[in-house]
């Protein structure tokens, strides 16, 4: 088990690599920390009129909280009728009696977000404990466009027709909604001691876990790391590519956005490319994944972030795979583990992988599809990452380590 504090100082100390871990004192906390993340990828429909409640799961809490609002793949300005802010009661749209709160924007409780931009609210005194739901209601006076979205939530929001932002009460929220609308970070206020960005595909993203559940591995990362009030961020997108756009731009072309530009951050954990190596069109070359992989650690090295790498995880059982592919894979995952690119590397192929047949996943991590992971799958990724982050570099594994 890792534990909580020997992760800490080993985060801190990875901010100043030229020093040694006796000699660090622990910097004082940023002062805003992210919190919770989701990575927008795409459009869909607006909902005009509507008030869409979307329930948010928190990693670190804090005194205060601040809402990121996005219009970043919308063609018209977006134009907010209210957002509301509220602890969750329980299951379902109930909020916490007298925890609402209505957002402002420079004061002004309505604003518009031009096209491509996204925009904070101003600070929301409201305390919100670690591991909290949070409902953070939007509603869209009038038809905007294309809503910008993150598709697949794996976690229950809610959507009442016809306003009713400033309900604490949930009944008017009686359609479901399995997507998140327009609401893509929260930070708080506090003493956490900094974020981990989670960066990847369906993998990252949950597909696989049980949905309401919060069994994501980011999910199950934020509990081993909350005593050490370090924040987890999802930046997952299903469907997504190391290589090139897709399903959301590719990581190299969304990374400032999703996860070097978050607040308060400290490592970016990189699970990301098994996409390219069964997509259409595939990816055959492993240099170009290292030449990806060494600009994504280049540039959040120039943003003071260090960098831990995951290997691939098997797929063999799924429709994608082939002999040929899982060649490339295992050449990626060679440099991944040994290429010194990486501050750490988290090998989540060999802990989930089959011993009897390492292409594939073990039958106990499997949901079925042979490609992503069950909660149990989604749990080994996380102590995989967890122990990452403390463990003492090989040689091999680069000059700037996460732990001394």
């Amino acid at each position: 088990m890792v534990k909580v504090g020997q992760v800490l100082v080993a985060l801190l100390v990875a901010l100043l690599p030229e020093t040694t871990a006796a000699a660090v004192a622990e910097p004082a906390p940023p002062p805003w920390t992210g919190s919770w993340e989701t990575a927008p990828h795409g459009t869909t429909a607006a909902l005009p009129g509507a008030a869409i409640r979307n329930v948010v799961h928190l990693s670190v809490g804090g005194t205060a909280v601040r809402i990121r609002i996005s219009n970043r793949f919308g063609i018209a300005p977006l134009q907010l009728g209210a957002v509301t802010v509220a602890l969750r009661r329980a299951a379902g749209a109930d909020a916490v009696p007298g925890t609402l709160r209505t957002a402002t924007f420079s004061g002004a409780p309505t604003v518009t977000v031009p096209a491509g931009q996204d925009l904070f609210t101003d600070p929301l005194p409201l305390s919100v404990p670690a591991g909290a739901d949070l409902l953070v209601t939007v509603l869209t006076p009038v038809d905007s466009g294309p809503a910008t979205y993150h598709r697949s939530a794996l976690q229950t929001s809610y959507l009442a027709p016809a306003g009713h932002a400033a309900d604490e009460n949930g009944s008017a929220y009686t359609t479901a909604v399995g997507s998140w609308y327009y609401v893509t970070g929260v930070d708080v206020l506090g003493d956490a001691a900094g974020s981990v960005v989670a960066f990847g595909d369906s993998l990252t993203d949950g597909t696989g876990s049980t949905p309401d559940t919060n069994h994501r591995w980011p999910d199950r990362l934020a509990q081993r790391l909350s005593g050490a009030r370090l924040g987890v961020l999802n930046a997952g997108i299903a469907g997504n590519r190391l290589l090139r756009d897709g399903t959301g731009p590719s990581a190299l072309n969304r990374l400032d956005a999703d996860a070097l530009d978050r607040a308060g951050v400290r490592v970016l954990v990189v699970l990301e490319g098994i996409n390219d190596i069964k997509g259409s069109p595939e990816a055959t070359d492993p240099a170009a994944f290292a030449t990806a992989y060494r600009t994504l650690v280049a540039r959040a090295h120039a943003r003071g972030i260090r960098v831990v790498g995951v290997t691939l995880t098997p797929y063999g059982g799924y429709s994608g795979y082939t002999p040929a592919r899982e060649a490339v894979r295992q050449q990626v995952n060679a440099f991944i583990r040994t290429g010194g690119a990486f501050d750490a590397v988290a090998d989540a192929d060999a802990a989930v992988r089959d011993p009897a047949a390492p292409e594939r996943i073990l039958p106990g991590y499997d949901p079925g599809d042979h490609l992503h992971f069950n909660d149990a799958g989604m749990r080994a990724v996380a102590d995989t990452v967890a122990a990452a982050l403390v463990r003492e570099p090989t040689a091999a594994a680069g000059p700037a380590p996460i732990a001394r």
